[in-house]
C-alpha cells in the first residue's frame, strides 16, 4: 500500500517540488526496508510505538517547509495531477485554508467523509433514525453527508477527510496542530472546525481524485477502531458543542456516543462468531 501511494505521488508532474515524509508508527512490516531501498528521497520518521495519527502528523508538520501541508494516508492512490490541482486551487484562492479531493472507494463510489457538514445534535438524530439514508436528497435530513449535492460540484464545505487533505501553513500557524487527544478518527473534523473559526474557507474539489482503501493502513482491531472513532466524537463534542447545552443534555449525548460504540462492538463480535475468520477489519464501523 505504501509503495503504491508513493508511486502515485511521483507520477504527479509537480512532485519534484515536494518535501515528502513518511511516519512509520511501528508498522512491524517491511515498510522501512522498502523506503530505504526504493524511495531514498523520502524523509522517514520511525516510531518505536504506534503513537496515533494526530501525534504522528504533528511530529513532522513543524519541520516541513512548504506553503501547504498535505495529510495523506498510505492506503491511498492519487490520480495523476490530483495533488498539484489542490495546490493550484489554493494558490488561486488565498481565502482557502484547506482543500480536499474527491475521495473514492476502490469501486469508484464516493467516500462520504470527503465533504461533510459539522456534526450536530440534529445531524446525529437524522443518522441514528436512518432518515438521512431514507431521504438522501433531503437538504435537512442529509445535511451532514451532503448527499443531495452533485459530487461533480465544486463546493465550500465544513469538513474534509484526513485521508487526503491539504492545509495552508498560515492557517496551521494560526490554529495549531492536530489534537493529540484524538488518536485517530475525528482529528480532521476538529482541525477543519478550528480553521473555519479562524476565518478561512474549506473546499471540496471534484476534479482532483484519490482512491482510498479505507482501513487498510490501520493495524487496529475492530474494537480498538470503534473505541477510537467514538472517543473522537466525544472529544469534538466536548470542545466545540457542549458549552451550548445544559449538563443533563451533555450527559445524554456522551451516554449515546458510548452506547453506540457498545452496539457496534457487539455487532462486530456477533458477525465474527457467525462468519469466523471471514470478518473484515473495520467492517463494523459506519462509513462517513
Amino acid at each position: 500500500m505504501l509503495a503504491g501511494c508513493l508511486d502515485s505521488l511521483t507520477a504527479d508532474p509537480g512532485h519534484r517540488d515536494w518535501d515528502i515524509w513518511v511516519v512509520d508508527n511501528a508498522s512491524g512490516d517491511e515498510s522501512l526496508a522498502v523506503l530505504a531501498a526504493r524511495y531514498p528521497f523520502v524523509n522517514v520518521v520511525a516510531n518505536s510505538d504506534n503513537v496515533g495519527f494526530s501525534r504522528a502528523c504533528n511530529q513532522v508538520i513543524p519541520v516541513t517547509r512548504g506553503s501547504y501541508i498535505l495529510l495523506l494516508n498510505p492506503d491511498t492512490v492519487s490520480t495523476r495531477g490530483a495533488i498539484s490541482r489542490l495546490a493550484d486551487f489554493m494558490d488561486q484562492h488565498p481565502e482557502c485554508g484547506a482543500a480536499g479531493p474527491r475521495v473514492l472507494n476502490p469501486d469508484g463510489s464516493l467516500q462520504l467523509a470527503c465533504r461533510r457538514s459539522f456534526p450536530s445534535l440534529a445531524a446525529s438524530f437524522f443518522r441514528l433514525t436512518y432518515l438521512s439514508r431514507l431521504f438522501p436528497r433531503h437538504q435537512l435530513f442529509a445535511k451532514y453527508n451532503l448527499t443531495y449535492v452533485d459530487p461533480e460540484q465544486l463546493l465550500e464545505v465544513d469538513a474534509l477527510s484526513g485521508s487526503c487533505m491539504m492545509v495552508r501553513r498560515q492557517a496551521v500557524d494560526r490554529v495549531g496542530l492536530l489534537d493529540e487527544d484524538i488518536f485517530m478518527f475525528g482529528e480532521d473534523i476538529d482541525w477543519c472546525w478550528r480553521i473555519k473559526q479562524a476565518g478561512w474557507k474549506v473546499y471540496y474539489l471534484p476534479d482532483a481524485s484519490v482512491y482510498h482503501y479505507h482501513g487498510a493502513s490501520s493495524r487496529l482491531r475492530p474494537i480498538g477502531a470503534t473505541i477510537n472513532l467514538h472517543k473522537g466524537m466525544a472529544v469534538f463534542y466536548r470542545k466545540h458543542l457542549a458549552h451550548k447545552y445544559w449538563a443533563p443534555v451533555n450527559g445524554l449525548v456522551y451516554s449515546a456516543i458510548w452506547l453506540r460504540a457498545a452496539i457496534f462492538i457487539l455487532v462486530g463480535l456477533v458477525r465474527r462468531f457467525f462468519k469466523g475468520n471471514g470478518h473484515q477489519p473495520g467492517s463494523a464501523l459506519p462509513a462517513g
